[in-house]
């Protein structure tokens, strides 16, 4: 079993910046790759930003490429995300997950992780 507690969400203005933490916990964290998802009112959680478990693969959505950067101290058991120039669209709870796996594959669908967090909301005013 894996533990996951985001933490790092708030209220920023329009253009702002917020870093996202996600500490982990009960197993090795290196078996993991690890991803951030985001959920808004009324919508479906939708797929970030994800990270294999060396580090060295990256992967994000359109939506947020070149705005966003996902990060891991795998000394630290911790992934993050460092969001800049946040939009109004970026309101959203945020979620950290976990995919067992030794390989550098990275995963976006949501239905591949096995573990979650409970989320951190993020709020973007205009």
């Amino acid at each position: 079993q894996v533990q996951l507690v985001e933490s790092g969400g708030g209220l920023v203005q329009a253009g702002g910046s917020l870093r996202l933490s996600c500490a982990a916990s009960g197993r090795t964290f290196t078996d993991y790759a690890m991803g951030w998802f985001r959920q808004a009112p009324g919508k479906e959680r939708e797929f970030v930003a994800a990270i294999s478990w060396s580090g060295g693969t990256t992967y994000y959505t359109n939506s947020v490429e070149g705005r966003f950067t996902i990060s891991r101290d795998n000394a630290k058991n911790t992934v993050y995300l460092q969001m800049n120039s946040l939009k109004p669209e970026d309101t959203a709870v945020y979620y950290c997950a976990a995919k067992f796996t030794r390989t550098r594959i990275i995963y976006s669908t949501r239905d591949e992780y096995d573990y979650w967090g409970q989320g951190t909301q993020v709020s973007v005013s205009s």
